[in-house]
């Protein structure tokens, strides 16, 4: 499997540094927005759910299937180029923040081989400042492979009036087996099944010893 490719690991990245709202708000330009920070600009239609929150693993699918076409911005942008697991994830956190995967200039230095000055330039996008840390962390994750995920994300479970979020509700939530299972590598089942491998396993094996005549 190419690294270069939507896992758990990379989409939890991207995630770690988002907010999440289950039903349609106003973000801070007025614009309607759900889940993930998607907008109808996605091709999928968000003033459906003005009122109408959705279940988790609603919201999460749908991000992961916008993410997946920002995923597929970061491939050609890196065309002939083979990232590895921890600089494509940085790379698409990047872009699903900023939308300039194509033309920020960090790109292009790394790919000429300047990886100094790419380091540098990876911080010209750092406006408003608050995003300041979030971008300190990409380019940790992309030149030095320090991934900052736990697993989880901000949920904001309450909007005001004006149908903006309302930070104070604020709530970190685990979204781990959901991704996994969106992704169709659902971990817990995965262990489930690999404790029912071993204990078949040991069961064949005490089987196996009690038809030995020399055990």
């Amino acid at each position: 499997m190419s690294e270069m490719t939507l896992t758990p690991r990379v989409a939890l990245e991207v995630a770690h540094h988002e907010g999440l709202v289950r039903e349609a708000y106003r973000d801070s330009v007025g614009v309607w927005t759900w889940s993930v920070g998607i907008t109808s600009a996605s091709g999928h239609k968000v003033e459906r759910y003005i009122g109408a929150p959705q279940p988790l693993e609603r919201c999460l699918e749908v991000w992961l299937w916008v993410l997946e076409r920002y995923a597929e911005d970061v491939r050609e942008a890196f065309a002939g180029h083979e990232l590895r697991e921890h600089e494509f994830a940085a790379a698409l956190s990047f872009h699903w923040n900023t939308g300039a995967i194509h033309r920020a200039k960090w790109v292009q230095h790394w790919k000429a081989g300047d990886v100094a000055r790419a380091r540098r330039a990876f911080l010209n996008w750092k406006r408003p400042p608050e995003i300041i840390p979030r971008r300190k962390a990409e380019r940790a994750l992309f030149f030095e492979g320090r991934w900052s995920g736990d697993g989880t994300l901000t949920e904001y479970t309450r909007l005001t009036a004006t149908k903006t979020p309302d930070w104070s509700s604020a709530k970190r939530i685990d979204v781990r087996e959901t991704v996994a299972r969106l992704l169709g590598q659902d971990t817990r089942w995965q262990r489930i099944l690999a404790a029912l491998l071993r204990a078949l396993a040991a069961l064949w094996r005490l089987i196996a010893r009690k038809g030995d005549p020399d055990a």
